[in-house]
């Protein structure tokens, strides 16, 4: 049985640096080149992936004798079952992270492969609003805010990729205020979630926004 090690925004980092080899492979000719590019994918990989065993170093340093668009992929796929799911969460729970809403649609948990899921989140459109729930320090932490399409393309605070934007606005209430003494933080974030998932290579940026608005 193989022990899953790597997290999605992790197979994301390993993902962007093969393409980025492929790339190169085809395009630069110089040989020494090729070995410095070849050595700096590598090491942003053991970056990304730290504490690694002797024999998972060995296994993702591989990708630095690959040739071939073959031997990258074959590389990619073999990675895939040392992929650590996100964790396992019920119906029941997720409506517990949000218990005023009363009619909370989640979607259909059974369709969706959480070994590609760094964040689970989706949007009401009957309300205009986007659930986020993110696995933190052995807990589940839930936000809500109001979801604004601004029909304009930038960065996502999330992942970071050059995307269609929307602007996402939650509330928050000070320690100790009146109960009706709430302030909001709103940030741009991709309005499709799946190709965030796919995109997000560190959760530094994610995770502080969530502590910062989490109630």
């Amino acid at each position: 049985m193989s022990t899953p090690f790597i997290r999605n925004h992790q197979y994301n980092v390993i993902k962007k640096q093969s393409e980025f080899l492929q790339n190169t492979l085809r395009t630069v000719a110089d040989r020494s080149v090729l070995e410095t590019v070849r050595y700096r994918a590598a090491s942003i990989i053991m970056e990304a992936v730290p504490d690694l065993t002797e024999s998972q170093q060995q296994m993702l340093e591989q990708i630095t004798t690959f040739e071939t668009a073959y031997d990258f992929q074959r590389y990619l796929s073999a990675l895939e079952q040392y992929l650590e799911s996100y964790p396992p969460i019920t119906l029941k729970q997720i409506q517990k992270l949000f218990p005023k809403n009363k009619k909370l649609k989640v979607p259909d948990l059974s369709s969706i492969d959480f070994r590609y899921v760094t964040y689970l989140s989706w949007v009401d459109v009957a309300t205009n609003k986007l659930f986020v729930v993110y696995p933190f320090e052995g807990q589940f932490i839930g936000i809500e805010g109001r979801i604004t399409p601004t029909h304009k393309k930038g960065y996502c605070l999330f992942c970071n990729r050059h995307q269609e934007l929307a602007f996402f606005t939650v509330k928050t209430k000070p320690a100790n205020a009146s109960p009706d003494n709430y302030s909001a933080i709103g940030q741009y974030v991709c309005i499709e979630y799946h190709g965030c998932n796919q995109s997000i290579t560190d959760t530094v940026a994610l995770e502080k926004f969530i502590l910062s608005v989490r109630k």
